[in-house]
């Protein structure tokens, strides 16, 4: 092990979608000039919206430069997933208003037409409106020529499966799965590391050019899943309980681990201890409050809506305070 493997802040990138509302900078301290905020990308090397480095001898370098540098802060496992990329992409988004309704494809479809990755990701509702509910799937099964009539009729939204959302709530969406995020929904997202959306149908809004958004019909249909969806149930979740925090398993797939953890310790009296070992990165995704996270030479002050990187194998540290964190490796 090395003594640089220690963690570090990390500053997003800022996307002005046209849903987006400002909960972000008024709930979650960003500070971004970006009118809507519709999405931080907290943890991210996709060129679409690189992350910077906030704190440490890394300061103001991309995620991405640092990463090029040293190739072993991502752990063996990690660098295997993603044949040596960052795997992953780590979001806040605010759906101030509906998400258009989308598909991603998976790897082997986005490999072979967009030279990219494809998407499997997870939401974690940080908050929601008592009416927030997000798009799963269809009602009934549909063939393509059907969901291009209802399209063109703009009739799709009818046929569409709609879920309840509250806060605390998980969904794993995997690749064809139609989804959107509905109104008045705050969401953590942790996916691949790609950005190939298509677009079915977004409601025929104007954005800030005067124009429609572009769809991506055909592509759309050719990875979509156009049997009925059964609404998604959340996971069995259990709390494990530890020397000052709690943790429990939200979502496990090929791509990512995501946990939950709550954090409440004193200074010197039961702190936690935490350290990465050589198969993964950790990313440190605080949703509440705030603490600190120190070791040798290192001391970090976090708070709600900050994202630590922790370096593979990284340095003997502890973590003292109260707050909630999703804590996200490969």
């Amino acid at each position: 092990m090395n003594s640089i493997n220690k963690p570090f802040l990390l500053k997003p990138a800022a996307k002005d979608y046209l849903w987006g509302g400002n909960r972000l900078n008024d709930d979650f301290g960003k500070e971004i000039n970006v009118s809507p905020l519709a999405e931080t990308w907290e943890c991210s090397t996709h060129p679409d919206g690189l992350s910077f480095v906030g704190s440490g001898n890394y300061v103001n370098k991309t995620l991405k430069d640092v990463l090029k540098m040293h190739p072993e802060f991502l752990g063996s496992h990690a660098a295997n997933i993603a044949d040596g990329k960052f795997p992953i992409l780590i979001k806040f988004i605010d759906a101030n208003s509906d998400l258009s309704v989308q598909v991603h494809p998976d790897d082997e479809y986005a490999l072979k037409n967009e030279n990219s990755l494809g998407k499997t990701e997870m939401w974690y509702v940080l908050s929601a409106r008592k009416d927030s509910q997000l798009v799963y799937g269809f009602k009934n099964d549909m063939d393509p020529e059907q969901v291009k009539k209802h399209i063109e009729n703009n009739t799709i939204v009818e046929q569409l499966n709609t879920v309840s959302v509250e806060k605390d709530d998980v969904f794993m969406i995997e690749p064809g799965t139609v989804h959107a995020i509905g109104a008045g929904t705050l969401v953590a997202e942790i996916q691949e590391n790609s950005n190939i959306t298509y677009r079915l149908y977004d409601y025929n809004r104007i954005d800030k050019n005067g124009k429609q958004r572009e769809l991506n019909i055909d592509k759309a249909l050719d990875v979509a899943n156009l049997k009925s969806s059964i609404s998604p149930r959340q996971p069995m979740r259990t709390l494990k309980y530890r020397n000052g925090y709690a943790s429990e398993l939200l979502a496990r797939c090929r791509y990512f681990q995501v946990e939950r953890v709550l954090l409440n310790t004193e200074i010197n009296r039961n702190m936690c201890n935490f350290k990465t070992d050589s198969n993964s990165f950790h990313v440190l995704l605080c949703i509440e409050g705030c603490g600190n996270i120190f070791g040798e030479d290192t001391d970090i002050c976090f708070f709600k809506g900050d994202c630590i990187f922790v370096p593979a194998e990284s340095i003997e540290l502890k973590l003292h305070g109260k707050a909630q964190f999703l804590n996200v490796s490969c």
